[in-house]
């Protein structure tokens, strides 16, 4: 059987938004490991039982990031699912939309990473390894871009 997670992929608007640039305000939060290759990810993790996929990555979410979903607004009509192997085990990751609705919101990082960043499409997908989450990451931008 095949490896279930979910997360949520998290931005923010920097403040003032200035209109023309809409794409140009946009910040993506990632979470360095802190074990393994030290990768960068948007939080997520296993589903546990008896939990939908939803619920595992607002849970992964407040668990990685200290971020309670009372903090974050759900983006209506964006989900992802991302297929890879790890260990020679096919794996699914499926990705929800959320933006943090106070711009300062303070990131608080479990054992499971080191360190976190807020960072703009280009850099999100330098810091993002992994060609999968790099088209991931566009696939948002365009997405929150072409539905203001």
């Amino acid at each position: 059987m095949a490896l279930r997670a979910c997360g949520l992929i998290i931005y923010r608007r920097l403040q003032p938004a200035p209109a023309s640039k809409a794409a140009d305000n946009i910040e993506y939060l990632l979470l360095q490991t802190s074990y393994g290759t030290h990768h960068w990810t948007p939080p997520k993790g296993h589903v546990d039982p008896g939990e939908d996929d939803l619920q595992t990555a607002f849970r992964e979410t407040q668990e990685e990031a200290g971020l309670h979903a009372s903090q974050l607004s759900l983006v209506e009509g964006y989900k992802k699912e991302l297929h890879y192997p790890v260990h020679g085990k096919p794996k699914t990751v499926v990705y929800w939309l959320a933006e943090v609705k106070d711009y300062n919101t303070e990131i608080r990082l479990s054992e499971e990473h080191q360190a976190f960043r807020w960072l703009k499409l280009e850099d999100a997908c330098k810091f993002a390894e992994y060609e999968d989450m790099q088209a991931t990451l566009k696939d948002v931008h365009q997405f929150l871009c072409s539905n203001k």
